[in-house]
């Protein structure tokens, strides 16, 4: 049995970094984890290949080579999904899907031969033991969840690696919080579910003997969702295992903001070798909190949880979202205040989106505001709902926050507020000396794109020899974010 595993195109997007990608000669951010996953599920005696449409073509002949393909998707990548659909039928060949789009959406995707809902560790069995029977159903899904402690190590010899920016593990599934707009709970569920030390130094071992030496994504909702083995087992572990190698790898994950709460936690993360997590802020406004349910952003003084993340190491990327119903006209400026005071260089605002199924979906379904599927790509200008606020002036508005974010005067105000404020003595001095080919390539392609060509150019040689002189030890980072800024304001085409 030959198969054709299939990740489908992304379109440009924030955390894409797709303009970023080319200063270092990289085709994309991260591998696709989930079907490498799927493909060490399969049979060892199948044949398989994969294609990431993100780093290659699909061609006619690579479908031809197979008798089954294999297609695991987010909503996002829809528009991709359908093109691969229409070159499998045309070519007679049957499909098999998978992965949160078709989990959500699986009434709209009757042409696709077999769908494998959910979890693959449940599903995928049941139907490769139908399939070699003769048996196969059209639809294969479950209610329960899987015990992840049986998840295999991802197949990472269908892939170059050296494509890739950074590769990724997963280490838990499922968040104890309940975020009314978030489908997470639907998908993995509110009770965490672990995988085991063993199996986390496996996979980081796997990544060590292909020769992987550079950053490394827990993909985790919520890496922290359970403290206690986080600081007794986990931490510890990973924290021999990388001193015995010298540090090969950094890392970098999502945490829930109650992260800054447990400082024993953040000082054992730092010392594995995470520098950076993403945090979903969401809003300044204490009343847009409440009505999505974050209450664990509620009540807390936002920017001094922050602060503290960062004075301990960890660089704090941050989510935002405008669009709640109870966003006042004044949420934009308060947005735009907050962010730059808060010092984090990577704030994604998005507008609000409504995922199918989600306890917001189902509130505003009732209201009768939902108005089509949302696209999963929350900073495309797009809603799915009827926003309690004028609709043009909160696109308007939201613009407004873009542009005054990633203008250059401001973005590089934050860079330099951030390198003031992190505690740098963190960050590995094995790994922040370790320049490769593609640093330094990266570097004179930012001298010249940044530096003379760009608008920017006159803030970019300030933090250029600031950071040189002053903080030396964060040099690289510095060119990192000023590429970054590159990326954004190329995406929002500012």
């Amino acid at each position: 049995m030959k198969i054709l595993l299939v990740y489908p195109e992304f379109p440009k997007t924030f955390w894409g970094f797709n303009y970023a990608l080319k200063f270092i000669s990289k085709k994309s951010s991260f591998p696709p984890l989930g079907l490498l996953t799927v493909a060490s599920i399969l049979s060892e005696e199948w044949e398989k290949r994969l294609v990431d449409m993100n780093v290659q073509k699909l061609g006619d002949s690579d479908i031809k080579w197979a008798d089954l393909v294999l297609i695991s998707a987010m909503s996002i990548q829809k528009k991709s999904v359908m093109s691969i659909i229409d070159k499998c039928k045309k070519l007679n060949k049957k499909i098999v899907a998978g992965g949160p789009l078709f989990t959500a959406w699986y009434d709209e995707f009757d042409s696709i031969d077999y769908l494998i809902l959910n979890e693959a560790e449940i599903t995928l069995p049941l139907f490769l033991k139908d399939f070699s029977t003769g048996n196969a159903r059209h639809i294969y899904t479950s209610t329960e969840w899987a015990d992840i402690k049986t998840t295999p190590v991802p197949l990472w010899e269908l892939i170059n690696i050296n494509d890739y920016a950074s590769m990724n593990i997963q280490y838990s599934r499922g968040c104890p919080f309940d975020c009314d707009f978030c489908d997470i709970v639907l998908l993995f569920g509110r009770e965490p579910r672990l995988k085991t030390k063993e199996q986390v130094i496996a996979e980081l071992e796997a990544l060590y003997k292909i020769g992987w030496r550079d950053s490394i994504f827990f993909v985790d909702d919520n890496f922290i969702s359970n403290k206690k083995v986080l600081k007794q087992e986990i931490l510890p572990e990973i924290i021999s295992w990388m001193e015995e190698r010298h540090y090969p790898f950094t890392f970098f994950t999502e945490a829930s903001i109650n992260l800054s709460d447990d400082e024993e936690l953040m000082q054992l993360m730092v010392k594995a070798g995470f520098d950076m997590v993403f945090i979903g802020i969401e809003s300044p406004n204490e009343a847009s909190l409440k009505e999505c349910n974050k209450y664990q952003n509620k009540g807390r003084n936002l920017l001094e949880s922050i602060n503290k993340c960062q004075k301990n190491g960890l660089q704090v990327q941050g989510g935002f979202i405008v669009g709640f119903d109870n966003d006042p006209e004044s949420i934009f400026d308060t947005m735009i205040r907050f962010i730059q005071e808060s010092g984090i260089v990577s704030a994604m605002v998005g507008l609000l989106n409504a995922p199918r199924g989600t306890k917001l979906y189902r509130r505003l379904e009732k209201e009768g505001r939902i108005v089509s599927e949302m696209s999963g790509d929350n900073t495309d200008f797009s809603m799915n709902f009827i926003p309690k606020m004028n609709y043009e002036n909160l696109v308007r508005g939201y613009r407004r926050v873009l542009n005054k974010i990633y203008a250059p005067k401001y973005y590089y105000d934050r860079i330099m507020k951030f390198l003031k404020e992190y505690n740098s003595e963190s960050y590995h001095s094995k790994y922040r000396l370790n320049f490769k080919l593609s640093n330094i390539s990266a570097l004179l392609k930012s001298i010249i794109l940044l530096g003379i060509i760009g608008e920017e150019r006159v803030y970019y040689w300030k933090l250029f020899f600031w950071t040189l002189f002053k903080r030396p030890n964060l040099f690289r980072m510095a060119i990192t974010f000023a590429i970054y800024g590159y990326h954004f304001r190329k995406l929002y085409k500012m």
